[in-house]
């Protein structure tokens, strides 16, 4: 399992799945341009002393991220991810243990060519009219531990 950010903007929140990714020993990918410097203070503030334990890769862009992948795990499937916008309920997606879940920016989502890049798109349901949208880290974290669970990832002799 990998999760990319593409376009994170806020620090706190890049921080808070940085943490995640190192307690599931999941990989991050972040996409440039960041909206903070990986020095930021919020950004190390949040991830705590669990730095050490993230596996974590900078791009360019988002299709040098692309050429990597079909390089390098060209099995891997590409789950667009949304808290609300089209797609299955995550909680019914047929995750893979090796799947790439992408998230888009915290003020605009995915743009639509990348969007195009992959047709399993997931979203977390909410209930109608009780507000917009997840918190990005809060998203990241919902869909992750779905994706770990149904993929059986979780049923290893290693989780405590």
């Amino acid at each position: 399992m990998e999760v990319v950010l593409f376009e994170p903007e806020i620090p706190p929140n890049t921080g808070n799945i940085a943490r995640l990714c190192a307690v599931t020993g999941t990989k991050l990918h972040l996409i440039e341009p960041l909206g903070f410097k990986l020095e930021d203070r919020y950004l190390k503030r949040a991830g705590l002393d669990y730095w050490p334990f993230v596996d974590m890769q900078v791009w360019p862009d988002m299709a040098h991220f692309c050429a990597d992948w079909h390089a390098t795990r060209p099995n891997a499937r590409l789950v667009i991810t949304s808290s609300k916008q089209g797609g299955a309920a995550a909680h019914r997606f047929a995750f893979q243990a090796n799947d790439i879940l992408l998230f888009g920016r915290e003020t605009a989502g995915l743009p639509e060519d990348v969007k195009a890049l992959s047709r399993l798109h997931v979203r977390i349901p909410m209930l109608a009219g009780h507000g917009r949208c997840l918190n990005l880290s809060t998203s990241c974290g919902i869909v992750l531990y779905l994706a770990l669970a149904a993929s059986g990832v979780l049923d290893g002799g290693e989780w405590n």
